[in-house]
């Protein structure tokens, strides 16, 4: 049986997500991308609470970037709002995406502006 791709993404996120929780002290870097836009958040999964989020959508800055540069952005937004707020490492969740492209993009640029993950 073959599946569709939304499908495949889904069993491949519930195979990470059985792995990969966040806490307060070490929360969950979450990455959501649509064909448009995409979205970083830092969750605590104990309280089911967003503690940082940042995204390309009705940021100035991103719109004449490329998807990439957009998702760089993101990246070095959300690890400056988590600094801001007292976090420093954080575990990674590629939300079922291929660790490549845009998703690859957020992440080095998150670790370059202070993540440890």
């Amino acid at each position: 049986m073959a599946f569709s791709k939304i499908n495949r993404r889904a069993k491949i996120k519930r195979r990470i997500r059985k792995k990969v929780s966040g806490t307060a002290q070490l929360p969950r870097l979450t990455v959501f991308r649509s064909n448009k836009q995409i979205y970083a958040q830092l969750i605590d999964d104990t309280k089911g609470v967003t503690l940082v989020s940042s995204s390309s959508y009705k940021n100035t800055a991103a719109d004449k970037l490329t998807k990439v540069d957009q998702a760089a952005l993101v990246g070095k937004e959300v690890a400056a709002k988590a600094i801001k707020a007292g976090i420093e490492k954080v575990v990674f969740d590629r939300n079922g995406y291929l660790y490549h492209g845009r998703v690859k993009s957020l992440a080095d640029s998150a670790r370059e502006g202070g993540l440890k993950f």
